[in-house]
């Protein structure tokens, strides 16, 4: 471990690390544009220069690696006039924005030029002017203002893996921008946003709406996938302006999709922020009374047997406990969870839950996918998988669609078969799987959620066991959800309870007239045209495919209007936080099927968040622990049976669109036009 001297302190650091690194482990800090300690170093805004012994001019902190004796100075007047030569370059052609920009009081730039600058220019040219780009729907350019870091360009390249930022002429003549003229298609594009140090990349959808010092931050977390992004959200009064990410290493690091960042547009679009109830063929506004009175009224003309609930993607843990203890004291074992029909088996933890972990992936070197997109189901697990790739020894092979991805994929086969010849040893890929350190897979709902998803989930666990996939400190059989809620509802039961139906089985029970009344939490992902004559409930909070079937609508709060768990792929439990109240009569979700209780005569033995949360944790203990991913016992789990040789497809067919709140969200809707062509679902791309 190399020893240098810094400002007269010996520092002690680990080789490889630069100056800069250096320099920031003893808290000096220095200055910098185009460095970024998760890009690669390009070592052109010089704004880092510092003075090393012996060295005939000041050096760039963030390119030059530590050496055993360097002697480095940050504070000499000739680091301070370099530093100040720099600035008053940058500044030579940037424009006078700040009243206007949308980075104003954000801005790198302004920060350094207060700190390191001059107060005046030499400089009488006039400033150059430079076209802005158009990159889509997302990011808003205004060139003019580029400094040249190429932050933008190497995250393309290193982090998003889709290389269309460039550089193009020389000099003054230079200019970032893409090579053919065309939008970003990179699921990771608005993080461009947060890494440009100035101006120059905004986003397009806040442009202009807000001023940094009006919003108020509310640290929540993300429900679009199943990651738990963690998000830090903007609001002004009782809207939502803007949704950035927050640091955490162990899942999104500081990335978020595009889909959790500009989605937000879609929380005040399409709203139920009433009760209504249909009457003479017509939904018509009512009063929260008549609503209970109508559901409550149809419940108990029901009876246990004849009522079915259904929990959507977006639901939390709390609103299924309470649903699922309600239909408990009715004795109906008619629940479920997986809109999709997806064959998991919730008696096995294990056998449901990213056990690898998403850090995990990093050190991981032989990787299979089965029936799984991940750059459209969770495009950062898709980034975790690309920055392992870069690092060498990292291989990936995939069961299922051809898919592209941002790093090299061997595809083994197209479904079932390719899985059972594995399954049974029979296949070549048996032994690379067997040979590796830290084998994974990444079993996706394209393969579980069929009729003989058991049996596919059967044939997963054979390959885990008779390749080695799970050993002492290592579990390499993995489950990636695309559902906020799918990991809650399995981990407190609900799913079918003794000779209940599952999704399934309800609807076609609602067809056949067996099943009377069928409680939808949030649930839009299925098909309503097979609920037939059923009275059917809906709780949600968007007027989505579900409430455009309802008998009855209770209004619900979205994820940013309540303070709610949810349970990663991993089992990782989070903790969204209000940041807005829900509009109009909206109420959380927990306290209305507590009302509810009320009014059938079942009434709930909790009155407030913090009981029903102690009811959670008594009956589930590890959902107590926040932030954590605890491991699970390994046992088999699925059903061997036969398996259909239908091949495998991906369950997302448009990335932009998979739940209500991107449906009414008008952002979306412009990238789904853009860039979903008739093909994007089967292949993987964009169109």
């Amino acid at each position: 471990m190399p020893k240098l001297t810094i400002n007269g302190t010996e520092v002690t650091v680990d080789a490889g690390k630069t100056v800069l690194q250096a320099c920031e482990q003893i808290g000096i800090e220095i200055p910098r544009f185009c460095y970024h300690d998760r890009l690669q170093i390009a070592g052109n805004c010089r704004m880092c220069l510092v003075e090393m012994e012996k060295s005939p001019k000041p050096i760039a902190s963030c390119a030059m690696p530590v050496n055993e004796g360097m002697v480095i100075r940050t504070n000499t007047a000739k680091v301070k006039k370099a530093r100040n030569g720099v600035m008053e370059f940058l500044l030579i052609n940037h424009p006078l924005d700040c009243p206007i920009c949308d980075q104003g009081g954000e801005c790198d730039l302004q920060d350094q030029a207060m700190a390191y600058g001059l107060d005046r220019s030499r400089y009488t040219e006039h400033k150059r002017a430079v076209p802005d780009k158009d990159l889509g729907p997302l990011v808003e350019t205004h060139m003019t203002r580029c400094i040249h870091c190429t932050r933008c360009i190497r995250f393309a390249t290193d982090i998003a893996g889709v290389e269309e930022l460039g550089t193009m002429g020389r000099g003054e003549h230079m200019e970032i921008g893409t090579y053919v003229e065309k939008a970003l298609t990179s699921e990771l594009s608005g993080n461009m946003i947060d890494l440009c140090p100035v101006g120059a990349l905004n986003s397009k959808p806040y442009a202009y709406t807000a001023r940094t010092w009006e919003l108020v931050r509310t640290e929540t977390i993300d429900v679009h996938d199943a990651l738990g992004s963690n998000i830090n959200v903007n609001a002004r009064g009782r809207e939502v302006m803007r949704v950035l990410p927050r640091l955490n290493e162990d899942i999104n690091e500081e990335w978020i999709s595009d889909k959790t960042r500009f989605a937000y547009d879609g929380l005040r679009r399409g709203r139920l922020d009433q009760p209504y109830v249909r009457k003479n063929g017509k939904l018509a506004p009512a009063t929260w009374k008549e609503a209970l009175s109508a559901t409550a009224g149809a419940i108990t003309g029901a009876g246990g047997g004849s009522i079915a609930a259904i929990a959507g993607d977006l639901a939390c843990v709390e609103s299924m406990t309470a649903l699922k203890d309600l239909f408990d004291q009715l004795g109906s074992p008619h629940r479920d969870c997986r809109q999709d029909g997806a064959q998991l088996d919730p008696s096995v933890r294990a056998g449901y839950l990213f056990n690898t972990t998403i850090a995990g992936i990093e050190e991981s070197d032989v990787c299979l996918l089965i029936g799984t997109n991940p750059r459209w189901e969770a495009a950062l697990v898709n980034a975790r998988l690309r920055k392992r790739y870069l690092r060498g020894g990292f291989r990936v092979f995939s069961i299922g669609p051809r898919l592209d991805l941002t790093f090299p994929v061997e595809t083994l086969g197209a479904g079932p078969e390719t899985l059972e010849a594995i399954a049974a040893g029979g296949h070549p890929f048996v032994e690379t799987l067997s040979a590796a350190k830290r084998p994974m897979m990444i079993l996706g709902q394209g393969a579980l959620a069929r009729a003989d998803g058991s049996a596919i989930l059967a044939a997963a666990w054979r390959i885990a066991v008779t390749c080695r996939l799970v050993r002492d400190g290592w579990n390499g059989f993995n489950v990636l959800h695309i559902a906020a809620a799918r990991v809650g509802g399995l981990d407190i039961g609900f799913v079918p309870g003794k000779g209940g139906l599952d999704v399934s089985g309800m609807l076609d029970g609602a067809s056949s007239g067996k099943t009377q009344v069928v409680y939808l939490l949030g649930a839009d992902e299925i098909d309503v045209r097979r609920l037939g004559s059923a009275f059917v409930i809906y709780q949600g909070h968007h007027g989505d495919a579900g409430a455009n079937r309802a008998d009855v609508i209770l209004p619900g709060a979205a994820y940013t209007e309540k303070s709610a768990l949810y349970v990663n792929t991993e089992g990782r439990v989070q903790q969204t936080k209000r940041v807005v109240f829900p509009p109009g009569e909206a109420r959380e979700d927990w306290s209305i099927v507590r009302a509810l209780s009320e009014a059938i005569g079942a009434r709930l033995p909790y009155d407030n968040l913090a009981e029903l949360r102690q009811r959670i944790e008594r009956a589930h203990p590890h959902l107590a622990e926040r932030g954590v991913a605890p491991g699970a016992p390994w046992s088999s789990f699925g059903h061997e049976g036969r398996m259909d040789q239908a091949p495998f497809r991906s369950p997302i067919d448009d990335f932009y669109m998979t739940n209500a709140i991107c449906r009414a969200s008008e952002t979306m809707a412009a990238c789904s036009a853009l860039y979903v062509g008739s093909t994007a679902g089967k292949t993987g791309t964009h169109g």
